[in-house]
């Protein structure tokens, strides 16, 4: 890799660093922030996002070649990690570290955007199940439960089976689509402690329609639950993402991402196993890194801590 390469991480990796210490002394100020920096995991969690965040979004200075260049497929095949190519190459000859990094923006949108899919349905769903209650709660939990009962796995083979090569917005929308029960589930137990309360009583007193209750006094106030849904799924969407592009239905090839990465890389994974290491670490990496933030937002934001 190129000096200027070098650079560019050491940029990246001190910038990261900076905002979470620059967040941490902001987040002292409030109550649910000293609880959320007590986790020792946290700061180091939200750094190691912040790194591979700023990664993919600065993936054309990091990497040094294109993800899909063929540098030389007879000379720079199976070639392991040295100074050029500090992850090696894989089997094509390509370069594992620019593949790497533009599959860190295409894993990391993937799994924000399924999330956030998942999560804004899921949102509404339960917000209306948990308001008007009756008729229009039982048939919205009834098809949550006929949602959860279907194995998510086997529902995305049966679509990608039907529909070949899936574009990648379409993944994201089913990926999403998919995702939202247990989101619904959660809104609706916060949501139906909510509209109990007197500013809800007095919201819909002075006239306040119930889109206006749901969506400027009830989902506020129901947003911890969401929150921490959306941190904690971000993981399980990436890891999901990963094994169908292993199994060659998730990204399509041009396009890299770390699950692709592996399937190519593991049938020569005697021969050139950095090909599949590298990427499968980070996934482990990033999910670790979710879990923990995820873990430490629960109890900053749990409505039983004590204040402190």
């Amino acid at each position: 890799m190129t000096p200027r390469t070098w650079l560019a991480l050491l940029a990246a990796l001190t910038v990261a660093i900076a905002a979470v210490a620059l967040l941490r002394r902001r987040a002292a100020r409030t109550p649910a922030g000293r609880e959320f920096f007590r986790h020792p995991p946290a700061a180091p969690g939200l750094a190691v996002l912040g790194f591979f965040a700023i990664v993919a979004i600065g993936a054309r200075l990091v990497a040094p070649y294109h993800p899909a260049a063929q540098l030389d497929i007879v000379g720079l095949q199976n070639q392991a990690p040295s100074w050029a190519h500090p992850l090696g190459t894989d089997t094509f000859s390509r370069d594992t570290w620019s593949r790497l990094v533009f599959g860190a923006r295409i894993s990391l949108a993937v799994g924000a955007l399924a999330m956030l899919v998942a999560v804004t349905v899921g949102s509404i769903v339960g917000a209306m199940a948990g308001y008007f209650r009756r008729w229009v709660d039982a048939v919205l939990m009834r098809t949550v439960d006929v949602g959860l009962a279907i194995p998510r796995l086997f529902l995305l083979l049966m679509i990608a089976a039907l529909w070949e090569g899936l574009p990648l917005p379409v993944l994201v929308l089913l990926i999403g689509l998919t995702g939202w029960f247990g989101t619904s589930r959660l809104v609706r137990a916060e949501v139906l402690s909510v509209r109990e309360r007197d500013f809800v009583a007095a919201a819909r007193a002075l006239g306040a329609g119930p889109a206006r209750v749901i969506f400027r006094h009830v989902l506020p106030n129901a947003a911890a639950p969401i929150i921490v849904s959306a941190a904690l799924g971000i993981g399980n969407v990436l890891l999901l993402e990963a094994g169908l592009s292993f199994l060659g239905i998730g990204v399509q090839p041009p396009l890299p991402s770390w699950g692709n990465m592996i399937g190519d890389g593991w049938r020569q994974l005697a021969v050139a196993p950095w090909a599949t290491l590298f990427p499968g670490l980070a996934i482990a990496v990033v999910v670790m890194a979710l879990n923990a933030v995820g873990d430490a937002l629960r109890d900053a934001l749990d409505p039983r801590r004590e204040v402190t």
